[in-house]
């Protein structure tokens, strides 16, 4: 189904139909957008993460249990 068809479609719904599928449509571009960003830079710091281990000193005690002093 191309672009024309799809359109022509969502023109038929009602208009709450033709509201979801924007807000639907905009949160997966959303989304997308967001993820695309995160892995450039999570690409762009691979080498530093790689090369500068004070940048991963804490890795260690990841999975320790964290509790928070109140």
């Amino acid at each position: 189904m191309g672009t024309k068809e799809i359109l022509s479609a969502i023109k038929k719904l009602p208009v709450s139909d033709r509201m979801l599928i924007v807000e639907k449509t905009l949160k997966n571009i959303r989304e997308a957008a967001i993820k695309k960003s995160m892995e450039e830079a999570a690409e762009a710091l691979l080498e530093d993460y790689k090369s500068d281990k004070e940048l991963t000193v804490f890795t260690s005690i990841d999975f320790e249990s964290f509790y928070e002093a109140r």
